[in-house]
């Protein structure tokens, strides 16, 4: 349940979207599921909005993945699944999904840590990444050991790049080769994340000079001021600041291009949110709609409801704006 501090949020979010004549917030066609397999995870990282580590027992069990893909084929209009996690490479199940995902012919992006490829009993999902044409999105948020293990745990940065090598080496991030690989950046503090364009240009620049890495794309995604980060936000006493950072840098333009309105997220239990923020705040489908997937008959009669809204909303659509694919505008 919100609390009031976070209702009020919401109604201040539902205003400002009011005030420029774009409330209520409806979900066009849904392209995208989006699938949290668990919140295990080898890292516990600061800004993590999932609040993942390596102690988490959430985990989705193979009925209710055997029931998203039952879901998938009866959504024609769904071109893609997006698994998350946690680690989603440690679910028993995660092979399997992907596999009888793209044998329904959908697209697969995977978002991978890096740092799982290192871990025991990993070390053939470089190849089976590539054998699936999975396309993979992997967390780097910086192209320096220093910001890398500040935020990530030390180590993680060397990790990282051992597997962007490797992927490298597989075709991975080559120009032509089919295999798609980008990064995401996430701010190390409590600030918007600098021009998309501009950060991808130094990350190309420095990881193939220091270490000979290619990649596609770099996406930018704002933190967002809830779970661990928001934590970490009250400690230092900045809550109140970066809020209003978010709130002040409100940009109508980003809306039609924010996530929830092209996706619909799955949890590892089956319920089904908005998006995956939502999904961590435990904020339901609005009401008179399916809660979980075994309620749904397709994902394509959610299209045009009212999405829910709540403070975190402010992130997606602050300066730039925010989604899964990076900035918006």
């Amino acid at each position: 349940m919100l609390d009031s501090a976070t209702a009020d949020s919401s109604v201040c979010f539902e205003a400002t979207l009011a005030r420029h004549g774009l409330a209520p917030l409806r979900r066009a066609t849904v392209r995208t599921l989006q699938v949290n397999v668990g919140k295990l995870c080898n890292q516990a990282c600061h800004h993590c909005h999932v609040d993942a580590g390596p102690k988490r027992t959430e985990i989705m069990a193979r009925a209710t993945v055997e029931r998203v893909i039952e879901l998938l084929g009866a959504s024609p209009a769904v071109e893609t699944v997006d698994i998350t996690g946690g680690a989603p490479e440690l679910n028993p199940s995660f092979r399997f999904l992907v596999e009888s995902v793209r044998r329904l012919g959908r697209k697969v992006i995977d978002r991978c840590n890096l740092t799982v490829l290192s871990e025991s009993g990993m070390e053939g999902l470089p190849r089976f990444f590539a054998e699936n044409e999975v396309e993979l999105t992997c967390s780097l948020p910086c192209y320096t050991a220093k910001n890398v293990d500040q935020q990530r745990g030390k180590g993680v940065f060397d990790k990282s790049i051992d597997a962007l090598q490797t992927l490298n080496r597989l075709g991975y991030g080559k120009r032509g080769s089919g295999l798609t690989l980008n990064l995401v950046y996430n701010p190390v503090g409590a600030f918007l994340p600098p021009s998309q364009a501009k950060l991808e240009n130094d990350y190309k620049r420095e990881l193939a000079f220091a270490f000979g890495i290619e990649f596609d794309r770099l996406f930018t995604i704002t933190n967002m001021p809830i779970q661990r980060f928001a934590a970490d936000l009250v400690r230092s006493g900045r809550h109140q600041a970066y809020m209003s950072l978010l709130v002040n840098h409100f940009n109508p333009a980003t809306t039609p291009g924010v996530m929830c309105r092209s996706l619909v997220s799955v949890g590892w239990s089956g319920a089904l949110y908005d998006c995956d923020f939502n999904q961590m705040l435990e904020i339901p489908l609005p009401p008179r709609h399916p809660r979980t997937i075994f309620e749904l008959s397709s994902v394509d009669r959610l299209a045009g409801a009212p999405i829910a809204t709540a403070s975190h909303c402010f992130g997606c659509t602050a300066g730039s704006g925010s989604s899964c694919c990076g900035d918006v505008v």
